[in-house]
């Protein structure tokens, strides 16, 4: 055989092994001898093999026969050639009487054991079975994940869960549901392990796994991941089917005809008992679902039509424990259902409204071998036939059972269908902790278990959640990489987070039994906390977390006991090293240094007896993290502030903070001071200029640090609890006692909340639908309302004396009622804050308030027992009855012991007793029914009890009572009749009901925990659990929209439902889906449904979300209906004055679409709807446009797609007018730029034909010609430019930019390509526009808004008019028009594909539309995506990675596959080839000719199937691409900012455009101008060439920013010895050499981040300036440090330059003169002779602050720069007070020019011989300025501040920068230009 990675040895060929299903063996006494002469996996040729198959080489299967021990073969105990992560260890069972991996965790994808160690490599196992010795941890889930290659190359993942509830398949993943059935009557099919889980050994046959669920050849097994919760003892692979039930003693002394198990595999059985009593065998598949297989394999093609198979009729598969494990020979005669074998991708099945019950198959008992008739439950596999789910069962009983219908278990909407939206609560164990993000947008805070990251400006809300007790602490490094978190429960439990992702790095156990602080190093890379350990005693640990983000561990690096108290723990941020702590008489300095923590002791002197409470360094004076002055702030509880040299370690300053009083006034009684009357501070914070502190009188006030007087303060209604500067020190952050957060803003003086929160348990709340308001009342005696769309509060009530207990708002009046547990009900009017009337009428605490939906009655309830009945109709209501001894009288205040029903007429009540449930009439209260509770579950052994009530809305005849066995019962509420029952999945009984309006969701408060049933699901209803509170939850209930979830207990948390609710939906008028008849059909369609076959129509509309608009592009195939539009067409049309009626009946979107609903799932044609189409509201011109404003209601959040395009955040202004130089007198001219912006959407086009080439780089758009490399550049649009598209002739480009600044709304431009200019200017939409595309006609142009804007246009472009306007109902991700019909386009977005369908009537146009919702089987994926293929076929790509392919015509979906694991973003097709992009940096190339067929045979064009022929990984998320008409070559753009050059012929990519990913830095030059090298803040050092703008060179440093880059000058040698050195943010520099392309020299001079950096002017000495002002002299040659200056310290080095002088010039020696520039506005020049080892500072520059630092808060950069005409002369910008470029004179020691500037520089270049000089400005704009004739030129082109300008050695080229842009441009002075 040839060899080869793509040959197969004959020996790995699918042949029958001993075991196989459908045959009978002989005992195997080859196999025993062999597996007692050669221990499994042995040898080193083993290994050998195993390497080589690692590399790639062709696995052998030789040397693992007969088995192989995984485990021990691949060492993983050394875990080199394996990983884990997580909560991973090694345990000893005492089962087992050995040691096991334990594997455990709450997430399970972040705790596991993974072979091999990475994805590259593969564990080339060849064996047919996988045996998996574990045992699932009990309550606990488990995942395990397999991935298989097949023969063809094509890798599966196979995965096994207890997690899943559904079978799921596709092209390239298997899902199967790991269930386990225990002996209760009820039993669920999937959930966590049972208490007594035992020792299980699965068995799987991936080789017949493949062949039945995908018809794939198995070749090996590649990778394996085991994730937690499990114990697992080994991995074993092999050829034979072991009985793991049978030694090989038992064999040979029985004789028996198996395989026993090999002495290793084996479960130690004690004597005399049984294997089958102590642990569990499940084989997978079972043998009756291999028996179709054996077909299909001989056969190799599926069967023919009409053949009736038995191949995959859907099966659960259930393993039990087998008494017996020799698995029986099953032969079914008769088919269950006709199937074949699915092909991948799959065919997507009918969905339907409902089910039909399948037959379940019986097997004779004569059919098996050797068996008698009464012992068949008991020897064979539990085989059925479902609904289409595969299930592994593992029975923990041997007791047979009767399977249920799995297909009645419908799909549960969306999963998951709530999601966290917000949070209202701040503390919970402590309010202390508040920290500021690195850029000062967000605040992070925990709120009891939750923690929560909260943006300042906009509001918006993100959670880490996992904790499952209260945060006690938290801390955030410096880069906002890494969160750690610990919670109160003992042992301290403390989380690792990645912080800009959220997920969970690492769960780990401290050593302390509590955490009370935590600090984070500055780079993240150490970790301390301090707490108490189990004896009281206080702990300082630190751990070493610099490996946690590559995938390593956390590690302790020190811990030490102290006998002192420590109140606050902080590590310094200029050195990592060393620590600071202070508490109750002591201040002590810390540092960790080899591998000890040890701490030393200020002197206090007579202040040792302090209370100490917190501490802060001092900052830089630019606000950087510095040592500035190395001064150490303490604060103390009597007032004093401690001023430490932490150097010296001496006490430098003391002072006390005492009240300020104006004469004659008294003391406040807020004022609260002990030892003294000192100011009782509790925390502080200290920026470069003033101290923050926070005292218990609440206030929070500035002092300047020498404390002489109060700057400002800040009074707040309780203690402060702490404070903190924002990093650019103009906002206080601070929280209170009273759980009050917020910030003060410096230069504004203005005080802002973020949070507010009760500080103990919520009881109850109540909702108000007019303002959307809540109220909620809580343990800490106040009455709190919030507004519910921003989670403020509004106002709130409290009382020292009494706790309110239950509330409720009226449903018509401005009012609310407030029980108290004095018995007293009060009503409050929301209108003047007051009380209204106050009733006393119950002697106990009220423990319910509810208020019939008409607002007639209110009903209140006490822990007495008495019911009151009050007329509520009137502002002042009055009681009507006292009822005693109506209620339990040991009730809890529990809002759902009362309820009425939707009509008003009934009230239900818990009593007399809790075991009855009482209906009564509302307005007479006569009794109507009793049940009796305790009766309802006759085989409990407990008595039962009922716990909460609640109507249904929708149907006041259904009463649901929850109880205390944790069950849900429905009872009619007229007879008392049992309807159904819900079971819990948590063991707490359901303490809080509530039903959606439309009976769809059910939510019930479980413990801590919230669990939501699919109500309307009869038959195994599923259901999903949220976690989150830390604290039983006591209340749960809809808004009053029904589009949100509130739960309160701890805290209040705000839950979107993703399940749109069906009532108040559709339009008056048309049918709903339930209307227009469930046919006979649709229940026979199920059957096909189920078992995959192909459906035979388009899915019927789901009533759970009719969006506001209907759309199809023309009537679908074998429609009888037509379209018909509405009357109110013509009145929209004249009627331009729309009135404010019209509109709030039309909110939230204005009245253009009606839903078409489908009239059935029958095979009968589809008929139209009566009055289902109208026309979108879109005119001639824009005459619906203000109706259209209005109706926008609010930005919504951005969608999950990144798809969609977000402007880069940009601090610089632009300017609305420039002083643009005469055409044809311009001096400089944009020659090239270098970059492409990965941040728009498809903004690039490239047409081979023509060979225009086209993209985006900022505002600008460039034309390449591709062979010359020469460019054209169209500038005009004032804003970052997201999307691009080229009209069908490629004659026009429209190009999209977004507003802001200057422009108020997005601007859209037409280029006429071949001349080049733009020929109109279109504005329409108001935030950006996320996609454009031209009809096949070229008539018309239509622009798609992003998720803020929501609009769709249509324009003219024959007139450039605006035909049309529609408002969408939710964000879309991308639209395309039909190629072979102009007024034909289609939408896809978050739920739906939209159809569109242009009409016009005369010179108006409008819309038809027609929806289709995204077919169940996408699951909860969003389509992001879509192109059209050969006719009539569209592809769209969806969010989770899948493609499906839908038919135009009929409007149906018939395929699907997995094409991607992230979200495909985009999609190209041409005749048979299919191109897909997508997040995850995949570019792959399908082979799709076959779905045509398909689509025509149906059901039975199962012989082909789609197939991936290319696939290559590029460096960021594809977000444009072209290809040409044969998908053989394209260009491709990417999120990194490269364009790449694709051939899919040969498999290569290649880069066209390249630039930097992020900022650029600093652009230096060659001597002999043939190379210039850009460095940036993603670590790259880019080396191109000066004459193409190629990339030559890149150099990368990982995890670093390169901030400063100098060339060698000529001085230094030959221009092969050329080198380049950079300077990094960690205090490196490196030097590369440009000949050798290699690293030559690393040096670490400085402790901080490199500001600046030059070669001396002979190339022998490096000057380098850092953060901190010290700038360092260096020897390359030596790699040795000689000299560091400390002249400028407190202030970073902005700029060094080196030149030459003559020896003696300027009176002083040496032959280099150099400056050095500092943000403190000082610049110092400098005369050296570094052979000599001389330095001489010459002058000393000191210039005023600029006049804007007091407003903006921010300096200009201090630039200075020798002159190259004159070298005695210094050039300065950004010193002084105005805006100007100053000449300094070294001669004759003076300002001898000075040159205004519009406004403050923040770049400066100046180039000899022509004398030129150019400044770069913050306003995106730069001027070039003459200084011989002092004329000035602007100009403009960038889309942000011009951070960079640099002129060539020649002076011939320009480079300016802006963020990652870099544009050269030519001078043109026609002035000779000349060397500097």
């Amino acid at each position: 055989m040839a060899g080869g990675s793509g040959a197969r040895p004959a020996c790995c060929r699918l042949v029958s092994r001993p075991g196989s299903p459908g045959s009978e063996v002989p005992p195997a006494s080859l196999t025993i001898r062999c597996a007692e002469a050669r221990p499994a996996g042995g040898g080193e040729g083993a290994r050998r093999a195993a390497q080589d198959w690692c590399s790639g080489g062709v696995p052998s299967a030789a040397w693992q026969h007969p088995f192989l021990n995984v485990f021990k073969h691949f060492r993983v105990d050394e875990w080199k050639r394996s990983s884990k992560e997580g909560d991973v260890a090694v345990v000893t069972d005492k089962v087992l009487k050995s040691a096991v991996y334990r594997i455990r965790g709450s997430v399970s994808a972040s705790n596991y054991i993974q072979l091999p160690r990475t994805s590259t490599q593969s564990l080339g196992l060849t064996g047919r079975y996988l045996y998996v010795l574990f045992r699932p941890l009990p309550t606990k889930y488990f995942v395990i994940h397999l991935d298989v290659s097949t023969e063809d190359g094509q890798v599966i993942r196979v995965s096994f869960s207890n997690l899943f509830k559904d079978f799921k398949s596709s092209a390239t993943w298997l899902q199967f549901p790991f269930v386990f059935e225990t002996k209760t009557p009820r039993r669920d099919l999937a959930g966590v392990a049972p208490p007594n889980a035992r020792w299980t050994c699965l068995q799987l046959d991936l080789r017949d796994i493949l062949m039945f669920y995908l018809s794939r050849h198995y070749g090996h097994l590649k990778s394996i991941r085991l994730c937690a919760s499990l114990l697992v003892r080994n991995l074993y692979t092999s050829d034979v089917c072991f009985d793991p039930a049978v030694t090989v003693t038992e064999a040979r002394r029985a004789k028996l005809p198996v395989n026993p198990v090999p002495r290793e595999m084996a479960f130690p059985v004690p004597k005399g008992e049984s294997w089958h009593d102590h642990y569990i065998h499940v084989r997978f598949p079972s043998d009756g679902s291999k028996a179709p297989y054996e077909q299909v394999e001989k056969r190799h093609s599926p069967p023919e039509t009409g053949h009736v198979s038995r191949c995959r009729s859907h099966p659960k598969v259930f393993g039990k424990p087998l008494q017996s494990s020799r698995p029986p020979v099953v032969q079914i005669s008769n088919p269950i259902l006709p199937c074949k074998v699915p092909s991948a991708p799959r065919l997507l099945p009918d969905v339907s409204l409902t089910y039909k019950h399948p037959e379940v198959s019986s097997v004779a008992a004569s059919s098996i071998p050797g068996q008698h008739p009464s012992s068949w439950d008991e020897t064979t596999d539990a085989h059925a036939v479902g609904g289409g789910r595969h299930v592994l069962a593992n029975k923990s009983s041997g007791v047979p059972m009767a399977l249920e219908d799995l297909g009645s278990c419908k799909l549960f909407l969306p999963d998951p269908v709530l999601r966290l939206k917000g949070v209202i609560g701040f503390g919970g164990h402590s309010t202390q902790w508040a920290l500021w993000t690195k850029d000062g947008m967000a605040v992070v805070y925990p709120c009891h278990a939750v923690i929560i990251v909260l943006q300042v400006d906009t509001r918006q809300q993100r959670f880490f959640l996992g904790h499952t007790d209260k945060v006690s602490a938290l801390a955030l490094d410096g880069n906002d990489t890494l969160l750690a978190s610990a919670q109160v429960q003992p042992p301290s439990m403390v989380r690792l987070w990645d912080f800009q992702t959220g997920g969970c790095l690492s769960l780990f156990r401290s050593p302390l039994h509590t955490i009370c602080s935590l600090s984070f190093s500055g780079s993240g890379a150490l970790l301390c906390g301090v707490g108490k350990d189990r004896h009281g005693r206080t702990v300082v640990v630190a751990w070493g977390t610099d490996q946690v983000g590559l995938g390593g561990e956390v590690a302790v690096l020190a811990k030490v006991h102290a006998d002192f108290d420590i109140q606050t723990f902080r590590i310094a941020f200029f050195d990592e090293t060393r620590m600071a702590s202070c508490g109750r008489g002591s201040v002590r300095l810390w540092r960790l240094r080899g591998g000890a923590l040890r701490s030393c002791a200020v002197d206090l002197g007579e202040y040792c007896a302090l209370e100490l409470t917190d501490l802060a360094f001092a900052h830089a004076l630019d606000g950087s993290w510095a040592p500035s002055g190395s001064i150490l702030f303490v604060c103390s509880h009597s007032g004093h502030i401690l001023e430490i040299d932490h150097q010296r370690m001496a006490v430098q300053h003391i002072r006390r903070l005492l009240p300020t009083q104006s004469p004659g006034v008294p003391l406040t009684e807020k004022q609260n001071f002990s030892l003294g009357s000192g100011i009782a501070i509790s925390s502080l914070s200290v920026s470069s200029a003033t101290c923050a502190v926070g005292s218990e009188d609440g206030y929070l006030r500035l002092w300047p640090l020498d404390f002489s007087s109060v700057l400002l303060e800040a009074d707040h209604d309780g203690p402060v609890s702490s404070v903190s500067f924002s990093p650019d020190g103009l906002r206080v952050l601070s929280t209170t006692t009273l759980g009050h957060l917020g910030f003060l803003d410096v230069p504004s003086r203005e005080y802002t909340v973020l949070a507010r929160s009760h500080m103990a348990p919520v009881l109850a709340l109540s909702t108000e639908q007019n303002r959307g308001q809540m109220a909620t009342v809580s343990l800490d005696h106040t009455v709190r309302i919030w507004d519910l769309t921003t989670l403020q509060q509004l106002y709130d009530f409290s009382s020292s004396e009494e706790t309110p207990c239950a509330v409720a708002f009226h449903p018509t009046l401005p009012n609310f009622f407030c029980g108290f547990s004095s018995g007293a009900v009060r009503s409050f009017s929301l209108e003047n804050s007051g009380v209204l009337v106050e009733h006393t009428r119950h002697r106990g605490a009220i423990t319910s308030l509810v208020i019939t939906p008409d607002g007639r009655f209110l009903f209140s309830s006490c822990s007495q027992g008495s019911l009151v009945q009050y007329n509520c109709a009137v502002s002042r209501c009055c009681v009507l009855r006292v009822a005693a001894n109506m209620l339990c009288q040991d009730g809890r205040p529990n809002p759902n012991i009362l309820a009425v029903s939707g009509d008003s007429c009934r009230l239900a009540f818990v009593g007399p007793s809790k075991c009855m449930v009482t209906v009564v009439e509302s307005a007479s209260l006569d009794k109507l029914l009793h049940v009796d509770v305790s009766t309802l579950n006759l085989a409990s052994n407990h008595l039962d009890w009922a716990v909460a009530v609640c109507f249904c809305p929708g149907d006041s005849g259904h009463l649901l009572v929850s109880t205390s066995s944790n069950k849900v019962v429905v009872l009619d509420a007229v007879s008392g009749h049992t309807i159904r029952k819900f079971s819990s999945v948590r063991s707490r009984a359901c303490s809080s009901l509530a039903l959606s309006e439309d009976a769809r969701l059910l939510l019930a408060a479980t413990g801590r925990t919230i669990t939501v049933w699919d109500y309307p699901t009869h038959a195994n209803p599923s259901c999903q659990v949220y976690i989150g509170h830390s604290e039983p939850v006591r209340v749960v209930a809809f808004t009053p929209d029904q589009q949100q979830v509130l739960s309160v207990g701890d805290a209040i948390f705000l839950w979107d439902v993703l399940a749109t609710p069906e009532s108040d939906q559709s339009e008056p008028g048309v049918p709903t889906v339930h209307e227009a008849g469930s046919s006979v059909g649709q229940l026979e369609d199920l059957a096909s449904g189920a078992s995959g076959l192909p459906r035979q129509q388009v899915p019927i509309p789901s009533r759970a979300s009719p969006p506001p608009l209907s759309i199809h592009d023309r009537p679908l195939e074998g429609s009888v209906g037509t379209f018909s539009t509405s009357d109110e067409e013509g009145l929209c049309k004249e009627n331009h004055d729309v009135s404010e009626a019209f509109l709030q009946a039309q909110a939230p979107t204005p009245p253009v679409l009606v839903e078409r609903e489908a009239s059935g799932a029958g095979d009968g044609p589809r008929e139209t709807a009566k009055g289902s189409w109208a026309p979108a509201v879109v005119h001639h011109s824009q005459t619906s446009e203000w109706s259209l404003r209005r109706v926008k209601t609010g930005l919504p959040t951005r969608p999950d797609s990144y798809k969609h395009f977000t402007a880069r955040y940009k601090a610089s202004t632009r300017v609305k007018s420039v002083s643009f130089p005469p055409v044809g007198r311009e001096q400089l001219r944009l020659k090239t730029v270098v970059g492409y912006n990965g941040n728009g959407r498809a903004n690039m086009v490239w047409r081979p034909n023509t060979g225009f080439f086209a993209y985006t780089c900022g505002r600008l758009v460039v034309v390449e010609d591709l062979h010359s490399g020469t460019q054209r550049h169209w500038l005009g649009h004032p804003q970052e430019i997201s999307t691009l598209a080229l009209n069908q002739d490629g004659q026009v480009l429209a190009s999209a930019s977004c507003c802001g600044g200057t422009a108020a709304r997005c601007q859209i431009r037409i280029w006429d390509v071949p001349k080049g200019i733009c020929q109109h200017l279109l504005s329409h939409h108001d935030t950006a526009v996320q996609a454009l595309t031209f009809s096949s006609d070229d008539e018309f142009l239509v622009t798609l808004g992003d998720y803020a804007d929501l609009t769709l246009a249509l324009w003219s472009m024959a007139t450039y008019e605006l035909l049309s306007s529609t408002r969408l109902p939710e964000p879309v991700h991308g639209v395309a028009f039909n190629p072979w019909d102009a007024n034909e386009l289609i939408c896809v977005g978050t739920s739906a594909i939209t159809f569109w369908l242009l009409q016009h009537h005369g010179t108006d146009t409008s819309f038809q539309v027609h929806r289709e919702p995204v077919p169940e089987e996408l699951g909860a994926s969003e389509l992001t995506s879509l192109c059209y293929g050969a006719s009539p076929l569209l592809y769209c790509g969806s969010s989770s990675g899948q493609v499906c392919v839908w038919d135009t015509g009929t409007g149906r979906c018939f395929l699907a596959w997995e094409a991607d694991e992230g979200e495909i973003g985009v999609l190209l097709c041409s005749g048979s080839r299919l191109v897909s992009g997508s997040n995850t940096r995949r570019l792959r190339l399908w082979a799709v000719g076959v779905v045509p067929e398909l689509r025509r045979k149906g059901s039975s064009a199962r012989s082909s199937s789609v197939f991936m022929e290319r696939e290559l990984t590029l460096d960021g998320a594809v977000v444009s691409a072209s290809f040409d008409s044969g998908m053989d070559m394209g260009v491709v753009g990417t999120t990194a900012g490269t364009l790449w050059y694709i051939s899919w012929t040969e498999g290569t990519s290649t880069r066209l455009i390249s630039g930097h990913r992020s900022k650029v830095n600093e652009v230096v030059f060659s001597p002999s101008e043939s190379h210039c090298a850009t460095c940036g803040e993603d670590g790259s050092v880019r080396v191109w060439s000066l004459a193409s703008m190629e990339l030559v060179i890149q150099f990368q440093v990982l995890n670093q920013s390169c901030l400063c880059l100098a060339w060698s000058p000529p001085a230094c040698g030959r221009p092969e010895q050329q080198q380049v050195v950079a300077g990094y943010s960690d205090g490196t520099l490196r030097v590369f050499s440009i000949s050798r392309t290699a690293m030559e020299l690393k040096m670490h001079p400085h402790r901080t981040a490199l500001t600046a950096i030059a070669f001396s002017t002979d190339g022998q000495t490096i000057l380098s300036g850092d953060k901190d002002g010290l700038v360092a002299i260096s020897r390359p040659c030596t790699g040795m440090t000689f000299r560091v200056l400390s002249d400028h310290r407190g202030a970073p080095i902005s700029a060094i330059q080196s030149t030459s002088k003559e020896y003696g010039d300027l009176g002083v020696e040496g032959a280099d003169l150099w400056l050095a520039a500092s943000g403190d506005q000082r610049v110092s020049i400098w005369a050296s002779d570094w052979l000599q080892d001389r330095c001489e500072l010459l002058e000393w520059l000191s210039f005023p602050a600029p006049a804007t630092s007091e407003t903006l808060g921010l300096l200009p950069p201090s630039l200075a720069a020798f002159c190259p005409w004159d070298r005695a002369i210094l050039v300065c910008v950004g010193l002084g007070a105005h805006e100007e470029v100053v000449f300094y004179s070294l001669r004759q020691k003076q300002v001898v020019q000075k040159t205004p500037l519009p406004f403050f520089a923040m770049s400066l270049s100046l180039s000899a011989g022509a004398q030129l000089m150019v400044v770069g400005f913050a306003e995106c704009m730069l001027r070039l300025l003459d200084c011989v004739s002092g004329t000035a030129q602007d100009f403009e082109g960038h889309d942000d501040s011009v951070h960079l300008c640099r002129f060539t050695p020649s002076g011939r080229l320009l480079f300016t920068a802006a963020h990652n842009e870099i544009l050269v441009w030519e001078v043109t002075s026609p002035e000779p230009l000349l060397g500097t």
